[in-house]
């Protein structure tokens, strides 16, 4: 018989009644350090003080009014998001699968209005996620999101992972840009080398089309800049957003240049929810934050230091770890076990992560850790990492005695 709750994810059997900081707490005040955050979302932790007043301030005025109207908090964030960016305009949605689809569109009326609307591809890379919707499940490409939904959505011709000599060959008349991550969250922790990046953006001026970034997982501080193209120096035409934005509450955001959007006019598009007076406010407060000038150099100092004790642990448990990668507090561990047992293991020992493809276990902490949070961590990974040897030895030993 169906659960009440649609059957689609293979949840962990845990329940957390409230959270502090970087910690999330069961109904029987159980203690988790949370290195997962929600899937890179909660960046200043649970019921940071700040969020929280800004949202109860926020619900005892309005909610809601559609975007019939003005709405204040919406202006503001967007003029904030201009001047931290390289964006002139901005899009407001509820989630980064909806500021994919903004993006998207806006990369296909960009040419149509040059009267060249035979652009519609954007080029993507293998492994890539953008999202659940029918066109973003094309855009990744993954044969196990797209299985059972009928043909793909037309418009997402793919290149393996990092190869510009393969993603300039596919440029044709049909070509409106590349859409890419800067980092591969889903994927598996995979960084486009910034040298890579800046030849794309090269590449995509010479075809005369888009860069569209992805950076709903890199985003908000999450690499040590406010969005991870910064580390390359260069600039996308379109950028969606999503996640830390909002803190835990649900809000994306699709940034354009002037040029980029030029075909987006009233009535292109539209959401009912998308910049709503709660969200704003929320995602107001977490620009607050993340704009506070030791904010990034917090991120990228402790970053460092993380991907330096990794790195010793891998060294420590060379059967365990393969690697390390990342940046920031955007950190992967390459496997040599199945990445479940390392998630299952570190559950264990109460510490929360996330796995991905290519078996790589995602370590995405809050950005508000301080240097105590990371050697605790470290202490768990040092058991979760030992018992699994333990494990691998009491293997070993019992398929010798069967031989």
């Amino acid at each position: 018989m169906i659960t009440p709750v649609l059957p689609t994810y293979a949840r962990a059997d845990l329940e957390f009644e409230r959270g502090e900081g970087p910690w999330l707490i069961t109904v029987d005040g159980a203690r988790y350090l949370d290195f997962g955050a929600g899937i890179a979302v909660n960046a200043f932790g649970h019921a940071h003080p700040h969020l929280v007043a800004a949202l109860a301030e926020q619900a005892a005025k309005v909610w809601h009014t559609s975007n019939i109207y003005r709405i204040p908090g919406q202006e503001r964030l967007a003029q904030r998001l201009v001047e931290a960016t390289f964006a002139d305009t901005v899009f407001f949605t509820n989630s980064g699968a909806e500021a994919l689809e903004c993006a998207i569109k806006m990369a296909r009326k960009y040419h149509a209005v040059a009267g060249a609307p035979e652009r519609y591809e954007l080029i993507t890379m293998e492994g890539a996620f953008h999202g659940r919707t029918l066109a973003t499940i094309a855009a990744g490409g993954q044969q196990k999101y797209l299985e059972g939904f009928g043909p793909a959505t037309p418009g997402f011709p793919q290149v393996p992972f990092g190869d510009l000599k393969a993603l300039k060959a596919a440029i044709g008349p049909a070509t409106a840009g590349v859409l890419i991550e800067p980092i591969q969250g889903e994927g598996g922790i995979r960084v486009i080398p910034t040298e890579d990046l800046r030849r794309i953006r090269d590449i995509c001026d010479e075809a005369g089309i888009l860069l569209v970034l992805d950076e709903v997982q890199t985003g908000m501080g999450r690499t040590g800049k406010l969005f991870a193209h910064e580390l390359a120096g260069v600039t996308p035409d379109i950028m969606a957003i999503a996640k830390a934005l909002g803190g835990g509450f649900p809000v994306g955001a699709c940034l354009a240049t002037e040029t980029a959007a030029r075909g987006m006019t009233a009535g292109t598009h539209g959401s009912t929810f998308g910049g709503n007076p709660l969200a704003m406010a929320v995602a107001n407060a977490v620009l607050d934050l993340a704009l506070d000038r030791n904010f990034l150099p917090h991120v990228a100092s402790l970053g460092l230091k993380f991907k330096q004790k990794l790195a010793m642990l891998a060294d420590q448990h060379p059967r365990i770890i393969e690697s390390v990668r990342g940046e920031g507090l955007m950190l992967g561990l390459k496997c040599r076990v199945t990445n479940t047992d390392l998630v299952q293991a570190l559950r264990a020992e109460h510490m929360l992560t996330v796995g991905a493809g290519d078996n790589v276990v995602r370590l995405l902490p809050p950005l508000i850790i301080e240097e105590s949070h990371l050697d605790e961590a470290m202490e768990k990974l040092s058991r979760a990492c030992a018992a699994l040897e333990t494990s691998l030895d009491a293997e070993t030993k019992k398929t010798g005695a069967a031989q």
